[in-house]
């Protein structure tokens, strides 16, 4: 198997206002993701999506804990190589977070993510 080395997007800024953050992130052409994933026309796969949105989520809200569940999870428009996208995050409660990718061709994909509730012994 051939080892990933080009994975993330590149992260051109973050915004952080009353606990929500806005990353505007370029989707690269090089990106290992897009290789075999259509020759014709790539596009990014939805579980790396997913991937992205809960790597981002545990980094700036500083969540430790494992997922739980993933709710309403929806893909309406593609990414494709070269786009800018913005990934929106918000805390809804103790464990559980929205995201949303959107660019100037709409809302790419949403979800919420529902992490272990922290246990107090």
């Amino acid at each position: 198997m051939q080892k990933l080395t080009k994975t993330q997007p590149d992260l051109l800024s973050c915004e952080n206002a009353e606990q929500k953050y806005k990353l505007s992130l370029l989707v690269p052409h090089d990106l290992d993701y897009f290789k075999g994933h259509f020759t014709d026309g790539p596009i990014l796969a939805g579980v790396v999506q997913l991937d992205w949105a809960v790597a981002a989520i545990c980094k700036y809200y500083n969540v430790q804990q494992p997922v739980k569940n993933v709710e309403v999870l929806k893909f309406q428009v593609v990414i494709t190589p070269g786009i800018t996208i913005e990934l929106l995050l918000e805390q809804k409660s103790e464990n559980k977070y929205t995201f949303s990718y959107n660019s100037n061709k709409g809302q790419h994909a949403s979800g919420r993510v529902v992490f272990d509730s922290l246990i107090n012994e």
